[in-house]
């Protein structure tokens, strides 16, 4: 009986706590209580259970199936001349030996009659390319043209048969956390795939060409360039462009040429023979926390005006500094990628709705772009403008700014030497075009002195300081 009596003390008292500890911790007010005023949200039990929110539950099959017939294979063959000094001092022999280089890479079939998209660099100084089909038939490719600037390079092989292609999807509504596949042809094996979700928007690299890709973490290797990356269900988002990494081999992230911006460049290329370069005409930067400070804006976010240039549709419809670009359309601006991005989806004389910030208040305009090859601008009393093909064949050129006009007093004295000469670099930094000298002068001050050195009316190399 004694025994009995302290099982049941023991029991009534373990009770006891096991009541008073779930009152403590999980009823009304408790502790893990979903009533308790806390900084800690608790999701429900269901949470991450919902079907897409783990890999378990994508299927890749049906849009590996779909794209790896679509991606091709690229061989570039370039030959140089390679001459020989010792045999031209002793013997006169003026000839050279023809070395043969062999680059290699990925395409994407985006039509059914042969039309093939890649990266620039993949086909650049080719003599010849080979195009090689999943199913391992091989042809050469006739190149359609290319874009530098952004990369891209349209070409076209002659099949006897209809072929597999990629449809086009809109690179702008991705989102990010999106399952991508990363399709690519690099070893002339077949195609492979990769796995991946969109880590970023409109990533700004700093390059002198696009900078608004796409980054993923799918694995992308220097082979891999060129080729298809593409959303579950087989639609063409960007193509492969680049990696980042110390080693030049993949390392955890990858970029693509978003599918709107290629689209773009495509359609010019086949209907023009060129790019047609739309420009909204401002210059300016992106806001963070540190460039609000400065400029005494309230806006942490946006596309602040610091120039408008002249003749541009920016002008024409009222846009001018201190306006901040918040939306293009229906696309939030909140960086310059944002803002470059888009603006490199839409050609000359396209009509734009600009929403911007001005005193506080939203304002709406609408833009007609400009041609880039129109529009020049100013530089310390220096007008400056895009060199022309004359220009470049002159002077052996594929970049600088030619000096159109001066309206600086203190180098109209210089006027007669200065007038016509092109402007390769300022402070030692190359410049290609307008774009970047816009892009130097916001990163200076604006009495800072610069060294300009350029080539004069007779191809000599001068130097000076404004």
């Amino acid at each position: 009986m004694k025994r009995f009596s302290s099982l049941f003390l023991v029991s009534l008292l373990s009770g006891a706590t096991t009541l008073g500890a779930y009152k403590l911790l999980f009823d009304n007010n408790g502790y893990f209580s979903s009533n308790k005023n806390s900084v800690v949200t608790l999701a429900p039990n269901s949470y991450g259970k919902q079907v897409g929110l783990s890999a378990e539950n994508v299927d890749f099959t049906e849009a590996a199936e779909k794209t790896i017939h679509t991606v091709v294979h690229v061989k570039n063959v370039s030959r140089t001349t390679v001459s020989n000094p010792i045999l031209e001092y002793f013997y006169g022999f003026k000839g050279g030996q023809s070395q043969e280089q062999i680059g290699t890479g990925s395409g994407v079939i985006i039509s059914e009659d042969g039309y093939i998209v890649t990266n620039n660099h993949v086909v650049k100084d080719a003599t010849e390319i080979e195009i090689t089909l999943n199913n391992k038939k091989s042809y050469t490719a006739k190149l359609i043209g290319t874009d530098s600037k952004m990369d891209i390079a349209l070409l076209k092989i002659n099949a006897n048969e209809k072929l597999p292609y990629t449809a086009f999807a809109n690179s702008d509504s991705v989102r990010i956390g999106e399952w991508v596949l990363a399709v690519g042809n690099p070893y002339n094996l077949t195609s492979t795939v990769t796995a991946g979700i969109i880590s970023a928007k409109a990533r700004n690299l700093d390059t002198s060409g696009i900078q608004s890709f796409i980054q993923t973490d799918a694995a992308v290797n220097p082979g891999n360039s060129g080729g298809a990356l593409v959303n579950t269900r087989g639609e063409l988002i960007g193509i492969n462009t680049m990696i980042s990494s110390p080693t030049g081999s993949y390392t955890g992230y990858s970029f693509a040429i978003p599918s709107n911006i290629a689209r773009k460049i495509i359609e010019d290329l086949m209907e023009f023979g060129n790019v047609q370069r739309g420009v909204l005409g401002v210059e300016g930067g992106e806001l963070n926390a540190l460039a609000a400070k400065e400029l005494g804006v309230q806006e942490t976010q946006g596309f602040y005006i610091k120039k408008v240039t002249k003749k541009s549709g920016a002008e024409k419809s009222g846009l001018t500094k201190g306006d901040i670009i918040i939306k293009l359309d229906n696309q939030n601006i909140a960086t310059f990628a944002d803002l470059s991005g888009y603006i490199n989806t839409k050609r000359p004389n396209d009509k734009v709705e600009v929403t911007f910030i001005r005193d506080g208040k939203n304002k709406v305009v609408p833009v007609v772009l400009s041609k880039k090859e129109f529009l020049n601008t100013e530089f310390k009393g220096l007008e400056l403008e895009n060199i022309d093909a004359a220009d470049k064949t002159k002077f052996r050129l594929d970049y600088g700014v030619k000096i159109k006009a001066i309206t600086n007093e203190n180098l109209k004295q210089y006027q007669e030497e200065l007038m016509g000469n092109i402007i390769i670099s300022i402070d030692n930094v190359k410049v290609k075009d307008l774009e970047s000298v816009s892009k130097l002068l916001n990163n200076k001050e604006e009495n800072q002195s610069m060294r300009l050195e350029m080539i004069n009316k007779n191809g000599e190399i001068i130097r000076i300081i404004i």
